[in-house]
């Protein structure tokens, strides 16, 4: 005899037929935000520490030039045992103008306006080489200039 009239309920089967739909459109999203590294340093590299530092942005009008000893296996050309890297090329002072004006040509217009050369050295590297960079960007009109450095940490004192 039932006194209350409680019926069996079953339980509703979950729809899978948007999930694939789903998957694609967070791994489509992963692959537009994800950067990928395209250039493999070939110097050595230890940047200076600084206490005044700014992030750059947008990345994409942002050129870079390496400066450092060679990793071993690596043979460039010289100035005074540093290395000049360009892209995955070790060059020389003279190739600058050129590969910056490279860089330039597959710029958005908006990217060339706010192209920046952003210069990683190591904190050994003689000014004279640094200057020397410096005016071969400046004869080829490319004045905004970065260079990396690190946050200098708080020392704790003793």
């Amino acid at each position: 005899m039932r006194m209350f009239g409680r019926k069996e309920r079953e339980m509703q089967e979950l729809n899978m037929a948007s999930l694939p739909d789903l998957i694609f459109t967070v791994l489509f999203f992963f692959i537009l935000i994800t950067h990928m590294r395209d250039v493999t340093p070939m110097v050595e590299y230890v940047v200076p520490e600084g206490t005044e530092l700014v992030k750059l942005v947008p990345k994409s009008a942002v050129v870079n030039i390496y400066v450092g000893t060679p990793l071993p296996d690596m043979h460039s050309h010289m100035h005074e045992g540093m290395h000049i890297q360009l892209n995955d090329k070790c060059a020389t002072i003279a190739d600058i103008g050129d590969f910056v004006e490279a860089g330039r040509r597959k710029m958005s217009a908006d990217d060339r306006n706010k192209m920046t050369i952003a210069i990683k050295a190591d904190r050994q590297v003689n000014m004279k080489l640094i200057s020397d960079i410096k005016q071969e960007l400046r004869s080829v009109g490319a004045t905004r200039i970065s260079y990396a450095a690190t946050q200098r940490g708080n020392q704790p004192s003793n």
